[in-house]
Order: structure tokens, then C-alpha cells, then sequence
């Protein structure tokens, strides 16, 4: 059902008159727009605007607000989407149903809402709330936006009334748990999508994502299949299957009889992109389930972890590259690959970079999937987990180098103060570390409690992705530095298509684990009782198992969360910045008073935009920001140096990516903020009136 405001239900010629109402634009300076998710289908979040620079930024005001509190039946306090800005129009989804809402995009002023109530189907869902925005498409007269609901279905509405499409789907609406060579219950599934549909061409792709699977559901899982309909019918097009059927290139990749068949997820959850020119889709795929443990599906697995190249109208395998050999450490692929074109050996390369979980970017040509650096194999530690399979070697980029930390070790854990330094080396003694792909072991009582892993299970940059500025050939990725353990548990096979589950015996279970019948929940009482007596004996009474935390400080070194400009022309990173304040937390803590702490960063799920000549990014978490108040920042940097440039109070961090457009000659920037007792906000920034 839509409900409309007054203005949506008056004849089109009314709506383009109230349009002409909008602020008067300055002489020779033209309005831009911001149609895709990421700016372009080459996701590379760039606007080449400097009307906001480094001489003005610390001068912006809030030109307007879009609260979220009014829509939805429950408060919706991460509003990770982006918004898109065609003909001075504004269009994002919002609220903890996921509604479609068109506001004036000079003066916030709302144009047409469209609620389309799912009930139970809704309810159930694995991936609920806002979600991440919505898309766009045009053949010149028509104009449709699109977006996947939380109960998994394809909704196409006229971009001018926020009214269903009638010739598309059932009255507007494609159902994705139909027509997908699986069957799929309308209230199970576990599917679902945050991410935004793709456009392309007249083809709208659709990816899929699943219930978390470190703490699988009750209810049939499904695979996670990639599709191709028609934008101006909703017919499906093509079907690519990412678990490739008998018969099919890469099925002999899962090396144990019937395991493929029995896998689950290998969704494509992430932003896709798209090269029309050579009728290319590169879609990133994750793991199957379960996250650490791959017992019940050995061998490399296709096309878990890959970047698949597929034909835009057919949806035909071209390439693809695998970052990841039977992932044991939840390293998805999760965000687009950014398209660009670089200087290379005295030519022009059509390139991809894709920014990871593990901190490395990987950079391929995009026509053949070839790496423009040699990315040898290494070998790789082999653990000792019963039934799992190891892949003796992983890919390694030789260029460019990691940005962030990968390693847990004596190096790389907290040395604010010698005495803090050797309470981690003590911490560390209860756990195994090392390198970058040491596997996830079992927690035992009358051992170790795990293997520790940088970059923890989110990984150092997730669904946010980067950012890349065409004029210097530069990436800027934003990740944390922060770490988890990779600690298993005997699984319950009723529950999870694994052996195995995360957990870490003695920890306290967490409330997902306990209903979903996770690991903590199975571990026996008398299991984490025993646990105590070899943990005092070792001298470990002043830890926890599960706590990482030295004195409640971060057992990793900071930055805990850095911006890094990667030159591709070179293949070398030119600057790195702690991005965001440090917390509150660490400059009150009594055991670091007199010491001049650097600015730490602080961690999030985040991504920064660029323009002609800043790189622009909110902090993720709340602080005590400069001007006393609790809240966060909106940081600008100079996109060659990584200078500061400026920054603008925030009541709440960043939770959703920035973008940029250009208005009655004004420019504006556009976020989501939101957190822990802040439901969550649109803000939009400009300088003040003349």
C-alpha cells in the first residue's frame, strides 16, 4: 500500500511547479545528481565537487533533517543506507520496516512515502530494518525506483508517486523466494537482502543473504543464488548459481560426494558492480555455512569467496577470482569491487580493486580476472581440528601491501606502559596466534581457549567498502583494528550443517547462542567449571576466557580504526590517518594518566567519500567531542596528504556512507547517524547562505 502526502496526489504537472520552487541557482553552476548506491555502477563514491573545501568545511551547518523515529513500529537506531539525488528529488528507504521515502532534496520536505507492511514474513526475516537504499532506473520518460523489503521481495514504484509499477511483477512487486531452483517457505528461508538492487542496462540484479552463521537458525537454510529480471516486466532473466549444480564449471571443487548439494548461503550480500561498456556484473560471494568450521564442506568450494564476472544480459560465467581457500575465518566478500581505469606498464588497464576483510587489496583486470601484481600462493598454518580440511596455501598480493593490521602478536598487541604489555603477553599465553590465516581451534578447558584473529570476524573494512578518486588513481579504504577469537565448540547437527560452532567454553553464552542452540549454550556447566581450575594454575585468574580487554583497555595497539589512501598507479599506500577521536574511555583510564596518547581512531563499520579534493568520513561510536558535547565527529581530509582539513559536530556517529550533490547552486552533504539510545537521523550539510 502507498500512502501519499497531499503534494504526491496532485497531477504531475503540480509536482514539477512545486519542484520549480526550489532555491534559485547560482549562475553557471549546475546541478548534479547521485543516482547509483555508491555515485556510479563503478562504486567508485566520487563527486568532483569543491564548492566545500578545506577553507570552509569547519563552517558547515545542518541545512535539514530526516528523523526515522516516525516510521516503522520500532525505533531503528542503524540506518546504514545511502542515498540517491535525481532532478532534486532525494530517495531512500527508512525506519525498521523499510519504508521508500521521496523528500525535497534542498529543504528535506517530504514528497511521497511508500509502506509496503510483510506481517509475519517481515517479522522472520534474517535481515531486517532500513536496510541500505534502493535504485534507480530511467529510459528517458519512465522512471522507476527499486528495492528488495525485508521479507526478500523486488518492489519497482513510480519514481514521481512513490505508486506501484502495475506491469511489473504482481502490481509492482516480484516475490524472490519464488522462481529461484530451490524451494523456499514464504515464512522460512533465512534469505533475505540489506544491499541495494543493481541496475544496469534494463537488467536489475539481485543478490542474497542469510542469517548469521556463527549462530544458525531453526529454519531451512537456502543457497544463495544470483539473479537477472527485467527491469521493465520483472521476468527473470538469468539464474547464476554461486553453489554450481552437477555438471556445472566448478562443482568438482567440493571434493566429498553431495556435500554442494547439501551447502547453504553463498550469497552475494554485498554491492555489485558493473561495467556496461564491456556487459560485465562482478559479483562478490561469501562462505558457505558454517563461518569457522568447514567440515562439512571440504575443499576449495566454488564460488565461495570469489569475485565471479558474469555477462550483464545472460548471467554466464566470464572469470573468477578466489581471495579466500576454504575460509575458516568468516572473510566474505563484502563490498563492491571498485572499477577504475589505471596507468600500467605505459598503457591504460581496465581494472578492479577490492577491498576486504583482511585488509588486503586485491587488483585485478577486470576483462580477464588476471592480477595486474603477481598475488603468489603462500603456505599457510594447518590446524588440528577434527574432520576440518585445510588448504595448504593462500593468495598473497604482492602489491599493494596490506593496509591494516593482520598479525596477533607480541608486536601488535597494547604497549601504552610496560606493565600493560606484559598483562597482554600473559593474555596471549592463553590462546594461539600468529599470522594472517592461523585457523580458528578448539577451546578447550584444560588448554587453550581459542585462536586469537586480527581483524576479528567483521574484518578490518566491511559492507561500507571505499572510495576512489579518478584523478590520482588513489583507493581510500576506512578499517578497524580490533580482534575476536576464533574458538570452537562441538555443534548441534540439528541446528547448523557443521560440526562445530564459535564459541569459547567458560565464556558466559550469548542470548542469540542460547535460542538458536549455539555452542555456549551446549557447552556442560561442569565443562566451564573444570575450566577454572588450569586457568588460576597458569596464573590466568585475572582474565576471562571470551574478554579481550586489558584493564578495559583494547588489547590491540591503536589506530583501532584508520583511513589509508592506496596509490594504484604504484601500487604503494601514500598515507594513512587515525580516523576518529579517541574514546573517552582511553583518555580518562587512570593507568594511561600523564601519557600523551596519540589520536587512537576508533573502530566501525564505516567508509568514507571523496570529492575534487577531500576525503569525508563520520566517526563510528559516541565520544566526548571538542566542544564538550557527547556525540561525533564529520572529519575531512585533504585527499593527497591525509591532512586534516576540518570537521563538524555530529549528535551521533556515522552509520551510513556519505554522499554529495550539487543544488540550486549549493552544495550538500548527505549521512545517516545513529546509536545506542539515538534513533537514527538523515543529516544534511551546507555552508551558510551569503
Amino acid at each position: 500500500m502507498s500512502f501519499l502526502t497531499r503534494r504526491t496526489m496532485l497531477s504531475s504537472t503540480a509536482v514539477a511547479l512545486v519542484m520549480t520552487g526550489l532555491p534559485a541557482r547560482a549562475q553557471g553552476v549546475a546541478d548534479t545528481e547521485w543516482r547509483h548506491y555508491a555515485a556510479d555502477l563503478a562504486n567508485t563514491r566520487y563527486a568532483p565537487l569543491d564548492q566545500i573545501n578545506a577553507s570552509n568545511f569547519d563552517k558547515l551547518e545542518i541545512a535539514w533533517r530526516l528523523p526515522s523515529h516516525m516510521l516503522g513500529s520500532r525505533p531503528e537506531y542503524t540506518w546504514e543506507a545511502t542515498p540517491l539525488v535525481i532532478k532534486g528529488r532525494l530517495y531512500t528507504t527508512a525506519g525498521s520496516r523499510r519504508d521508500v521515502v521521496c523528500v525535497d532534496a534542498a529543504n528535506g520536505e517530504l514528497l511521497w512515502m511508500f509502506r509496503k507492511d510483510e506481517g509475519e514474513r517481515a517479522r522472520v526475516s534474517p535481515r531486517q530494518y532500513s536496510g541500505r537504499g534502493l535504485a534507480y532506473w530511467t529510459d528517458g520518460s519512465d522512471e522507476r525506483i527499486l528495492y528488495v523489503t525485508p521479507g526478500y521481495q523486488l518492489v519497482a514504484l513510480d519514481a514521481r508517486t512513490g505508486l506501484t509499477v502495475p506491469g511489473f511483477g504482481d502490481n509492482g512487486v516480484v516475490d524472490l523466494k519464488q522462481n529461484m531452483d530451490q524451494v523456499i517457505d514464504p515464512l522460512g528461508g533465512e534469505i533475505g537482502l540489506h544491499a541495494t538492487p543493481c541496475v544496469a542496462r534494463n537488467v536489475v540484479i539481485i543478490g542474497a543473504a542469510h542469517a548469521s552463521g556463527s549462530v544458525p537458525g531453526n529454519k531451512p537454510r537456502t543457497k544463495g543464488y544470483v539473479r537477472g529480471f527485467d527491469v521493465k516486466t520483472g521476468k527473470r532473466l538469468w539464474i547464476f548459481h554461486t553453489i554450481p549444480l552437477k555438471g556445472e564449471f566448478g562443482y568438482d571443487t567440493w571434493i566429498r560426494a553431495g556435500e554442494a548439494e547439501a551447502a547453504t548461503n553463498t550469497g552475494c550480500w554485498a554491492q555489485i558492480s558493473v561495467d556496461e561498456e564491456l556487459g560485465l556484473a562482478y559479483l562478490g560471494i561469501e562462505i558457505p555455512s558454517a563461518d569457522e568450521s568447514g567440515t562439512r564442506r571440504q575443499g576449495n568450494t566454488l564460488f565461495s569467496n570469489c569475485i565471479v564476472a558474469v555477462e550483464l544480459e545472460t548471467g554466464k560465467r566470464r572469470w573468477h577470482y578466489q581471495l579466500v581457500h576454504h575460509d575458516i575465518w568468516d572473510r566474505d566478500v563484502p563490498c563492491a569491487a571498485i572499477l577504475c581505469d589505471i596507468p600500467h606498464n605505459g598503457r591504460i588497464v581496465k581494472a578492479l580493486a577490492q577491498p576486504s576483510k583482511q585488509c588486503f587489496l586485491y587488483v585485478l583486470n577486470r576483462e580477464t580476472g588476471k592480477p595486474i601484481w603477481p598475488i603468489p600462493e603462500k603456505r599457510v598454518p594447518k590446524g588440528d581440528v577434527p574432520g576440518e580440511w585445510y588448504s595448504p596455501t593462500q593468495p598473497f598480493p604482492s602489491k599493494p601491501p596490506a593496509y591494516d593490521v593482520q598479525d596477533v602478536d607480541a608486536s601488535t598487541v597494547i604497549d601504552f606502559t610496560p606493565e600493560l604489555h606484559a598483562k597482554a603477553l600473559r593474555l596471549l599465553s592463553h590462546y594461539r596466534s600468529g599470522p594472517l590465516y592461523t585457523p580458528p581451534s578448539l577451546s578447550k578447558a584444560d588448554g587453550t581457549w581459542g585462536t586469537l584473529v586480527a581483524l576479528a570476524t567483521q574484518g578490518g573494512t566491511n559492507w561500507a567498502g571505499g572510495c576512489y578518486d579518478p584523478e590520482t588513481h588513489t583507493v581510500y579504504t576506512f578499517s578497524e583494528n580490533v580482534v575476536a577469537v576464533g574458538g570452537l565448540l562441538p555443534g548441534n547437527p540439528s541446528f547448523t550443517n557443521s560440526d562445530y560452532i564459535r564459541g569459547t567454553i567458560g565464556a558466559p553464552p550469548t542470548r542469540a547462542a542460547a535460542i538458536q542452540g549455539g555452542a555456549e549454550y551446549l557447552a556442560p556447566p561442569t565443562a566451564v567449571a573444570n575450566a577454572a581450575a588450569p586457568a588460576a594454575a597458569a596464573g590466568a585468574n585475572e582474565f576471562r576466557p571470551g574478554v579481550l580487554t586489558i584493564d578495559g583497555l583494547p588489547l590491540m595497539k591503536p589506530p583501532y580504526g584508520r583511513i589509508t589512501a592506496t596509490n594504484l598507479e604504484k601500487g604503494d599506500i601514500t598515507w594513512q590517518v587515525a580516523h576518529g577521536d579517541t574514546p573517552d574511555a582511553i583518555k580518562n583510564h587512570p593507568a594511561l594518566k600523564g601519557l600523551k596518547i596519540p589520536r587512537t581512531g576508533r573502530p566501525g563499520l564505516i567508509g568514507p567519500t571523496v570529492t575534487k579534493s577531500l576525503v569525508i568520513c563520520g566517526e563510528s561510536g559516541f565520544a566526548t567531542t571538542p566542544n564538550g558535547k557527547r556525540g561525533a565527529m564529520l572529519r575531512a581530509y585533504d585527499k593527497k596528504t591525509g591532512e586534516d582539513r576540518g570537521a563538524v559536530y555530529m549528535p551521533a556517529p556515522q552509520v551510513g556512507s556519505p554522499m554529495t550533490y550539487m543544488l540550486g547552486g549549493r552544495q550538500y552533504i548527505v549521512l545517516t547517524i545513529g546509536g545506542p539510545s539515538f534513533p537514527a537521523e538523515m543529516l544534511a550539510f551546507r555552508l551558510p547562505s551569503a
